[in-house]
Parts: structure tokens; sequence; C-alpha cells
């Protein structure tokens, strides 16, 4: 779960999704509002702290894929949320100090810890954008001088897209920024699914209502294959992601209330 744009102003009141996900994964930037609005996830979907462990797992694998096996030189993370460890920027880097690394999101607390943890990186920025306005991220005048479109870019929407609503479609979203990528690009997806039409409701409209209007829906994994329409899918194609060339010691995704579904695909 990260956050997307454009949400209800910031506040302590109000659940967030990006401050619920550190609050799943341990952070300590998170409210009230929202710690209370994770356990009351836990009761519905006990496996949801789980899935956030598997959701940054599968960030860490797709990101060292990209950079290690694709040679991808340029990474855009739309909906980035709040930094914590194994950065894109770090495991991008890591491989190659030359990488170069956009974060895109709207929340200020995200932002204001983003730019405190980069402010003495080059290669590395974050923008305040709202993702779904393709041309305004891409064409960001931070972005233009960070990235050559010329050449292969990551694109990471990572545990994002279920915050977009159908009316924003979502699908077509990844298609608009596909279309701007060269070829040998690559496009990294996870998304939060349930094959059991009751869950799907009850999550969705329990995260609604707990941030305010910051969500999407839950979305069924037949939903999503048809967004990668006119991209290569690489092996082994959208999965439920820790089975998404897993490594020793990753944690392996019971079958339970939701998972995390998804793959990177290759532009043509």
């Amino acid at each position: 779960m990260s956050s997307a744009g454009p949400v209800p102003s910031p506040s302590s009141h109000t659940a967030n999704v990006a401050r619920m996900y550190d609050y799943l994964l341990g952070g300590r930037e998170n409210y009230a509002a929202d710690r209370q609005a994770a356990e009351h996830l836990l009761r519905i979907a006990p496996s949801s702290r789980q899935l956030a462990v598997i959701n940054r797992r599968f960030l860490r694998r797709a990101v060292r894929y990209a950079a290690e096996r694709e040679g991808v030189r340029q990474f855009i993370d739309h909906g980035s949320g709040l930094p914590t460890a194994e950065n894109v920027h770090q495991i991008a880097q890591r491989a190659d100090p030359s990488a170069r690394v956009v974060y895109v999101d709207n929340d200020p607390v995200v932002l204001a810890h983003a730019r405190a943890l980069l402010a003495d990186r080059d290669r590395t920025t974050v923008i305040t954008a709202d993702l779904r306005r393709v041309e305004e991220v891409l064409g960001h005048p931070d972005v233009k001088q960070l990235i050559d479109f010329a050449e292969p870019v990551a694109a990471l929407f990572v545990s994002v897209l279920h915050c977009i609503p159908d009316s924003d479609d979502p699908g077509g979203l990844i298609r608009r920024v596909a279309d701007r990528l060269a070829p040998g690009s690559l496009v990294v997806l996870s998304h939060l699914v349930s094959t059991d039409a009751r869950m799907r409701r009850r999550l969705t409209e329990f995260l609604h209502g707990a941030t305010g209007g910051g969500w999407g829906r839950v979305r069924h994994p037949d939903e999503i294959a048809p967004w990668f329409e006119g991209l290569e899918l690489v092996e082994p194609g959208l999965v439920e992601i820790s089975s998404w060339h897993p490594e020793p010691g990753d944690v392996r995704q019971p079958t339970t209330e939701w998972i995390e579904f998804g793959g990177v695909a290759r532009v043509l």
C-alpha cells in the first residue's frame, strides 16, 4: 500500500495508506489514526502485515532484476510511500552508482522524509505530483533533468494502483506511461487482489472509509492482466508476488484473504 493522489488533506485524525503501510512494516512515521486503522485491517485480514513485508521484498527483487539483469539505470517510483530500509535508490545504486531515481508522491509527510534522506544526493530526487497526471509527472523539470527518455526506464507502480478508482482508469495510466518509454524499459506492478467478492467489497469499503476517500478498489486478479496488453511479461508472468523470482529466506504467501499480485513487463 502506497500513497497516490490526489487524496484528502493530510491529517493526524484520518488514516493515510502510506502511514498505515509504514506501521505494518514496523516504522515510526505514523499517527494514532493510522495505527488504529491498521489494527482494524489486521482483524479483517490478518495476513496484511505479512503482505507488507512480501511487497517490500518484491520491490527489492524487481529493482535488482531491472538493474542487474536488464541493465536499466533509470527508475521512476510512482507513489513511493515513506522511506524505509532498502529504498529504490539504494538498491539500484548498489548495482551501479550512476543509476538515477525519481520518487513521485503527493503526501507532504512522505516528501519531507524523502527530501531529508536525499539531501546530499545528485542522482536521486523526489517530486510532488499526482501520478495520474502522466504528462505532469514525466514532464516535470526535475524528472527531465534526471531521466533520459531515449534510454530504458523502470516505471514502478508497487502497491499503489489499488488506491486509484476505476473512474481514473489505472490500466490506462500504465499504458500512457509505457507509451512514453523507450524499448527495453520495464513496468513493475504489484496490486492488492482477492478472488473472494465479499472480501474485496469489505476491504474496499473499510479502507475507503478509514482513509477519507484515499482509496480505489481491491480488484480481482483477472482485472489486472489486460493492463499489460502490448507489453512483454517477464517470466513467470503475473503471479502472487512472493513467487516472482523468490530468493532464499523470502517469506512465501499462503492462500489467504487477499494477496499482492503482479510482475514485471518489458516495453517492446
